[in-house]
Protein backbone atom coordinates (compact mmCIF):
# COMPACT_ATOMS: atom_id res chain seq x y z
CA UNK A 1 0.00 0.00 0.00
CA UNK A 2 1.26 3.47 -0.87
CA UNK A 3 0.26 6.53 1.13
CA UNK A 4 0.66 10.00 -0.36
CA UNK A 5 -0.29 13.39 1.06
CA UNK A 6 0.77 17.04 0.95
CA UNK A 7 2.50 16.81 4.32
CA UNK A 8 3.98 14.28 6.74
CA UNK A 9 1.42 15.12 9.43
CA UNK A 10 -1.44 13.65 7.36
CA UNK A 11 0.60 10.53 6.58
CA UNK A 12 1.48 9.96 10.25
CA UNK A 13 -2.17 10.39 11.26
CA UNK A 14 -3.38 7.91 8.64
CA UNK A 15 -0.72 5.36 9.60
CA UNK A 16 -1.80 5.60 13.24
CA UNK A 17 -5.46 5.09 12.29
CA UNK A 18 -4.63 2.06 10.13
CA UNK A 19 -2.39 0.56 12.83
CA UNK A 20 -5.29 0.70 15.30
CA UNK A 21 -7.46 -1.44 13.01
CA UNK A 22 -4.94 -3.67 11.20
CA UNK A 23 -1.67 -5.39 11.87
CA UNK A 24 0.76 -3.57 9.61
CA UNK A 25 4.43 -2.94 9.05
CA UNK A 26 5.83 0.46 8.07
CA UNK A 27 8.44 -0.02 5.33
CA UNK A 28 9.33 3.68 5.17
CA UNK A 29 9.61 5.70 1.98
CA UNK A 30 8.51 3.73 -1.09
CA UNK A 31 11.34 2.50 -3.30
CA UNK A 32 9.60 -0.16 -5.37
CA UNK A 33 6.05 -1.32 -6.05
CA UNK A 34 4.63 -3.77 -8.61
CA UNK A 35 7.87 -3.87 -10.60
CA UNK A 36 8.21 -0.08 -10.70
CA UNK A 37 11.17 1.67 -9.08
CA UNK A 38 10.60 4.99 -7.30
CA UNK A 39 13.57 7.33 -6.94
CA UNK A 40 13.55 10.78 -5.36
CA UNK A 41 15.79 13.82 -5.52
CA UNK A 42 14.40 15.82 -2.62
CA UNK A 43 16.80 18.76 -3.09
CA UNK A 44 15.54 19.32 -6.64
CA UNK A 45 11.96 18.28 -5.85
CA UNK A 46 12.04 15.48 -8.44
CA UNK A 47 10.52 12.01 -8.43
CA UNK A 48 11.42 9.35 -11.02
CA UNK A 49 9.32 6.31 -11.90
CA UNK A 50 11.00 3.57 -13.96
CA UNK A 51 10.89 -0.17 -14.71
CA UNK A 52 14.54 -0.75 -15.52
CA UNK A 53 14.84 -3.97 -13.48
CA UNK A 54 11.56 -5.34 -14.85
CA UNK A 55 12.58 -4.59 -18.45
CA UNK A 56 15.96 -6.27 -18.01
CA UNK A 57 14.24 -9.31 -16.52
CA UNK A 58 11.81 -9.48 -19.48
CA UNK A 59 14.66 -9.14 -22.00
CA UNK A 60 16.44 -12.09 -20.35
CA UNK A 61 13.20 -14.10 -20.27
CA UNK A 62 12.78 -13.74 -24.06
CA UNK A 63 16.51 -14.07 -24.77
CA UNK A 64 16.78 -10.50 -26.11
CA UNK A 65 19.26 -9.16 -23.54
CA UNK A 66 22.14 -9.26 -26.05
CA UNK A 67 20.14 -7.93 -29.01
CA UNK A 68 21.33 -4.96 -31.02
CA UNK A 69 19.52 -1.78 -29.93
CA UNK A 70 17.33 0.31 -32.24
CA UNK A 71 16.18 3.92 -31.90
CA UNK A 72 12.42 3.65 -32.49
CA UNK A 73 9.68 1.53 -30.84
CA UNK A 74 8.52 0.30 -34.28
CA UNK A 75 10.02 0.82 -37.74
CA UNK A 76 8.10 2.19 -40.77
CA UNK A 77 8.86 -0.95 -42.80
CA UNK A 78 6.52 -3.02 -40.60
CA UNK A 79 3.24 -3.07 -42.57
CA UNK A 80 1.42 -5.61 -40.44
CA UNK A 81 -1.88 -7.11 -41.51
CA UNK A 82 -3.90 -10.31 -41.13
CA UNK A 83 -2.61 -11.41 -44.55
CA UNK A 84 0.69 -12.21 -42.80
CA UNK A 85 -0.96 -14.92 -40.70
CA UNK A 86 0.34 -18.53 -41.08
CA UNK A 87 -0.83 -20.20 -44.27
CA UNK A 88 0.74 -23.68 -44.12
CA UNK A 89 1.61 -26.42 -41.61
CA UNK A 90 5.27 -25.42 -41.41
CA UNK A 91 4.38 -21.84 -40.44
CA UNK A 92 1.78 -23.01 -37.91
CA UNK A 93 4.34 -25.36 -36.38
CA UNK A 94 6.93 -22.57 -36.12
CA UNK A 95 4.51 -20.09 -34.52
CA UNK A 96 3.24 -22.72 -32.04
CA UNK A 97 6.70 -22.53 -30.42
CA UNK A 98 6.80 -18.71 -30.31
CA UNK A 99 5.64 -17.13 -27.00
CA UNK A 100 3.82 -14.30 -28.78
CA UNK A 101 1.00 -13.76 -26.26
CA UNK A 102 3.38 -13.88 -23.32
CA UNK A 103 5.67 -11.31 -24.97
CA UNK A 104 2.75 -8.98 -25.73
CA UNK A 105 1.55 -9.25 -22.12
CA UNK A 106 5.00 -8.48 -20.70
CA UNK A 107 5.47 -5.50 -23.00
CA UNK A 108 1.96 -4.20 -22.34
CA UNK A 109 2.64 -4.11 -18.60
CA UNK A 110 5.70 -1.91 -19.20
CA UNK A 111 3.67 0.32 -21.54
CA UNK A 112 0.77 0.74 -19.08
CA UNK A 113 2.97 1.54 -16.07
CA UNK A 114 5.77 3.79 -17.23
CA UNK A 115 6.42 3.65 -20.98
CA UNK A 116 3.96 5.77 -23.01
CA UNK A 117 6.46 5.62 -25.90
CA UNK A 118 5.38 2.00 -26.50
CA UNK A 119 1.66 2.79 -26.91
CA UNK A 120 1.54 2.88 -30.70
CA UNK A 121 3.77 -0.16 -31.18
CA UNK A 122 1.77 -2.23 -28.69
CA UNK A 123 -1.52 -1.20 -30.28
CA UNK A 124 -0.13 -2.51 -33.56
CA UNK A 125 1.21 -5.91 -32.46
CA UNK A 126 -1.60 -6.75 -30.03
CA UNK A 127 -4.13 -6.94 -32.89
CA UNK A 128 -2.69 -10.25 -34.05
CA UNK A 129 -2.69 -12.19 -30.77
CA UNK A 130 -5.13 -14.81 -32.10
CA UNK A 131 -3.09 -15.79 -35.15
CA UNK A 132 0.39 -14.20 -35.35
CA UNK A 133 2.97 -14.89 -38.05
CA UNK A 134 6.77 -14.51 -38.35
CA UNK A 135 6.40 -10.89 -39.48
CA UNK A 136 4.40 -10.07 -36.36
CA UNK A 137 7.03 -11.79 -34.21
CA UNK A 138 9.76 -9.74 -35.91
CA UNK A 139 7.87 -6.59 -34.87
CA UNK A 140 7.79 -7.85 -31.26
CA UNK A 141 11.54 -8.49 -31.39
CA UNK A 142 12.05 -4.95 -32.72
CA UNK A 143 10.22 -3.58 -29.66
CA UNK A 144 12.46 -5.68 -27.41
CA UNK A 145 15.52 -4.25 -29.20
CA UNK A 146 14.19 -0.73 -28.60
CA UNK A 147 13.70 -1.50 -24.90
CA UNK A 148 17.22 -2.91 -24.71
CA UNK A 149 18.60 0.50 -25.63
CA UNK A 150 16.15 2.52 -23.52
CA UNK A 151 15.71 0.40 -20.39
CA UNK A 152 16.74 3.34 -18.19
CA UNK A 153 14.03 5.68 -19.58
CA UNK A 154 11.66 6.93 -16.89
CA UNK A 155 8.84 9.30 -16.03
CA UNK A 156 10.05 12.44 -14.25
CA UNK A 157 7.69 14.35 -11.96
CA UNK A 158 8.58 17.73 -10.47
CA UNK A 159 6.97 20.43 -8.37
CA UNK A 160 6.12 22.67 -11.29
CA UNK A 161 2.90 24.66 -11.10
CA UNK A 162 1.77 23.55 -14.56
CA UNK A 163 -1.69 22.02 -14.61
CA UNK A 164 -3.38 19.35 -16.69
CA UNK A 165 -2.72 19.31 -20.45
CA UNK A 166 -3.98 16.87 -23.07
CA UNK A 167 -2.81 16.03 -26.59
CA UNK A 168 -4.45 13.86 -29.26
CA UNK A 169 -3.57 12.79 -32.80
CA UNK A 170 -4.84 10.45 -35.52
CA UNK A 171 -3.13 8.76 -38.46
CA UNK A 172 -6.21 8.87 -40.73
CA UNK A 173 -6.19 5.16 -41.58
CA UNK A 174 -2.57 5.04 -42.77
CA UNK A 175 -1.80 1.95 -40.62
CA UNK A 176 -5.16 0.16 -40.62
CA UNK A 177 -4.34 -2.13 -43.54
CA UNK A 178 -7.06 -4.68 -42.71
CA UNK A 179 -10.11 -2.49 -42.08
CA UNK A 180 -8.87 1.00 -43.05
CA UNK A 181 -9.62 2.32 -39.59
CA UNK A 182 -7.75 5.27 -38.10
CA UNK A 183 -5.45 4.94 -35.12
CA UNK A 184 -5.96 7.63 -32.50
CA UNK A 185 -3.59 8.33 -29.65
CA UNK A 186 -3.73 10.62 -26.65
CA UNK A 187 -1.56 11.63 -23.72
CA UNK A 188 -2.43 13.71 -20.66
CA UNK A 189 0.26 15.40 -18.62
CA UNK A 190 0.34 16.99 -15.18
CA UNK A 191 3.28 19.26 -14.46
CA UNK A 192 4.73 18.32 -17.84
CA UNK A 193 4.89 14.59 -17.09
CA UNK A 194 2.66 11.95 -18.69
CA UNK A 195 0.02 10.51 -16.36
CA UNK A 196 -2.40 8.88 -18.83
CA UNK A 197 -1.87 7.63 -22.38
CA UNK A 198 -3.35 5.32 -24.99
CA UNK A 199 -3.26 4.42 -28.69
CA UNK A 200 -6.27 2.63 -30.14
CA UNK A 201 -8.17 1.95 -33.37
Amino acid sequence: MLIAAKGKKEIITLKAQLSNKFEMKDLGAAKKILGMEIRRDRNSGLLFLSQQSYIKKVLHCFNMHDAKSVNTPIAPHFKLSSSHCPSNDEEFEYMSRVPYSSAVGSLTYAMVCSRPDLSFAMSLVSRYMANPDKEHWKAIQWIFRYLHGTSNACLKFDRTGEGLAGYVDSDFASRGLDKRRSLAGYVFTVGGCAVSWRATL
